[in-house]
């Protein structure tokens, strides 16, 4: 095995056949058990970092240049770790490995000439011939092109039009702010502010990105087009009522904008209370800072100050060593109470005792999170106490179900002293997860029956993200820890959930995953989760899920998919081989029943042998300035992934454990 430059080489051992040895198995199940221990935080939880694309780097020079803010070292730092990632054709990527985006290019090209790189750079010069041969600034989603406005590099008259009005919009009217998704709520509801105020800050000629345009600035149709081909359709619909507000907005026929701009100002700063920034997430909080500002905040008011110490706190230096100089990046979130609750479930199905104090401080620290007041979600479930969990250090409106159903998993491994009170928060938490049920039966992430496909058509909606609807890979997580707390298929609500997994099967035996990279992320859930619940394993939808997981194994033993798998569905399984979707194809296949084949001898085989000395995996590619961690997680889909730093620690350690459990079970 080749070790990449930077990691240490594996003492695992090498094995001449199939079978590993359970004395094997055991010693990388410590060695991994140490290290995540090891990197537990003095108050009890944990909190790997979460990588993404450049996007956040571009977006962070974007912001300090229309404010006139920011340190001009750590811009400048900023930008060397933005251009470390252009890829050789001259665009940016999503992910690793993936091909170019055309709104990651255009952001990266404006933020490297508003760092003073001149376009006659040869990066730039490459990426501008990338650019145009793919539609050019135009082609740009509105996000985008809502950023480029406030820095004079497209027209506010030729945006989709995102007026501060939908806020007054009743809570009984079809179209509210409460039927997008959260994050699309919490990052819209400021953008409707920015695009009222229309903030402009003139920026120097030799800034300016017109040469973006095909055939010239002046030369390009900047509006929305018309769908020729389907004109009746919801696109030409939603496009004409874009077409009267932007006729609205320029002969001042807002009537009651003045409100509205209270009620999105008052709604905005609400959600900034109890919050780590608003939302908790990059995007949100970046329009938060800029919507004060449009507002009238002053850059000393504390409100801005805030907001702005939050978003910075997203930061993480880097100080130059032998292959690549000093760089600044940026985290689209924070997730402590997601890996706290991953890495003490994991810990404890690993053996660490009940009782330890590291478990029980770790368990404690997750009860000081519980939800206790009402956010967004009560819209929908007015009657319903407050519990659950969120996923950041504070974001209390944003409670999330996949969130809290990990956390009470992981309680489940926990002997606390305070057994009485973790079991009332417990039952808190469970009530409020069954009163987030959606109608089909499956659960959503952050708000109930979040499903109005007609939404996705809406002109400012082309970032993919608009709704929240239920998925497979939350159902299962939620199957397995009802089971846990005593559920059965008895129960008609566990019934229902089962029922519409089993109607989301693909026909080659897999599932969606939405939150994780893709299918072998849904398929393993599933299966983790209907196993729990008691689902017959000899049932022909375990065992085609078994069969395509065993089907799509690389030749080296490992499992990988990359995200390409969105766009593509013909691709799902295939990617190089990684630690975390390995870890995660092994649990779907023992939950299946699958304990003796070839494919879960060679999937053990890869884990033991890439673990390195001090009982960690990594999950990188490339060398040097270009080693960059592999995306197994989603964000949004086709728009926005995430690596999760500690998937590859705390699921191959699940994956291992589930798999001694089953030797040692066999073995009677």
């Amino acid at each position: 095995m080749s070790i990449q430059q930077g990691q240490t080489e594996s003492t695992a051992p090498k094995f001449g056949r199939l079978d590993a040895a359970l004395a094997d198995v055991q010693a990388a199940i410590h060695r991994s058990s140490d290290y995540l221990l090891s990197r537990q935080h003095s108050e009890g939880h944990w909190c790997g970092e979460l990588e993404a694309d450049s996007m956040l780097e571009a977006d962070y020079i974007f912001l300090h240049t229309l404010l006139e803010s920011g340190d001009p070292g750590r811009l400048k730092r900023a930008c060397t770790e933005m251009m470390r990632y252009q890829k050789d054709d001259g665009s940016w990527s999503l992910y690793p490995g993936g091909p170019g985006n055309v709104s990651l290019s255009v952001k990266c090209y404006f933020s490297a000439k508003l760092m003073n790189i001149p376009a006659s750079d040869p990066r730039l010069i490459k990426c501008r011939e990338w650019i145009l041969a793919h539609g050019g600034v135009v082609a740009c989603n509105t996000f985008t092109k809502m950023y480029l406005c406030a820095l004079g590099q497209y027209d506010y008259d030729a945006v989709p039009a995102i007026p501060p009005e939908i806020v007054l919009f009743p809570n009984w009217f079809y179209f509210n702010i409460y039927e997008i998704s959260s994050w699309s709520r919490s990052i819209l509801v400021p953008l409707a502010i920015i695009y009222a105020k229309k903030p402009f800050k003139k920026i120097p000629a030799e800034h300016s990105i017109d040469e973006l345009y095909v055939g010239g600035r002046a030369n390009s149709n900047l509006r929305l087009q018309w769908d020729r081909k389907n004109r009746i359709s919801w696109r030409n619909f939603f496009i004409a009522i874009d077409r009267i507000m932007h006729w609205a907005e320029a002969v001042h026929l807002r009537p009651v904008r003045k409100l509205a701009l209270k009620r999105a100002e008052k709604w905005m700063l609400e959600r900034l209370e109890m919050s780590d920034g608003l939302g908790a997430i990059y995007p949100a909080m970046m329009n938060a800072i800029i919507a004060l500002r449009c507002l009238g905040y002053s850059e000393d008011d504390p409100q801005v100050i805030r907001a702005r110490d939050e978003f910075e706190k997203l930061g993480i230096e880097e100080p130059a060593n032998e292959d690549m100089p000093a760089t600044f990046r940026m985290q689209p979130c924070m997730s402590p109470v997601w890996d706290t609750a991953q890495a003490l479930y994991a810990l404890g199905e690993a053996g660490v005792p009940r009782n330890d104090s590291r478990m029980v401080k770790a368990a404690d620290w997750l009860l000081s999170k519980e939800v206790r007041a009402k956010g967004d979600w009560a819209v929908k479930v007015p009657r319903t106490e407050p519990g659950g969990w969120y996923f950041e250090f504070n974001n209390e409106f944003y409670p999330d179900t996949d969130d809290t159903a990990q956390v009470l998993l992981a309680f489940s491994k926990v002997d606390n002293p305070r057994e009485r009170y973790q079991h009332q928060v417990a039952q808190r938490a469970i009530e409020w997860e069954f009163a987030m049920q959606c109608r089909n039966g499956g659960w959503g992430s952050f708000d109930k029956d979040n499903t109005k496909m007609i939404f996705q058509y809406i002109p400012f909606a082309d970032h993919n993200a608009m709704l929240d609807p239920p998925t497979v890979d939350i159902t299962g997580r939620m199957l397995e820890m009802l089971a846990i707390y005593g559920y059965t298929r008895e129960d008609k609500r566990v019934e229902k959930a089962i029922k519409f997994i089993l109607s989301e099967q693909e026909p080659d035996g897999s599932w969606f995953g939405r939150w994780g990279v893709n299918y072998i992320y849904g398929t393993f859930l599933v299966l983790r989760g209907l196993e729990a619940i008691g689902f017959d394993r000899n049932e022909p939808q375990v065992q085609q899920a078994a069969e395509w997981i065993r089907m799509v194994q690389n030749p080296d033993g490992g499992w990988g998919e990359t995200c390409g798998s969105y766009d593509d569905p013909n691709t799902r399984g295939l990617g190089p081989s990684t630690p975390s979707q390995t870890a995660w194809a092994l649990l779907g296949l023992l939950a299946a029943g699958d304990d003796r084949s070839d494919s879960i001898a060679k999937g053990v085989r890869w884990l033991l042998e890439r673990q390195l000395n001090d009982g960690s995996w990594d999950e990188s590619m490339g060398e040097g300035a270009k080693r960059e961690g592999i995306i197994t997680g989603t964000g949004f889909p086709k728009v926005f992934y995430l690596a999760y730093t500690m998937y590859r620690q705390y699921f191959p350690l699940m994956a291992l454990t589930a798999y001694q459990r089953a030797m040692e079970k066999s073995s009677f």
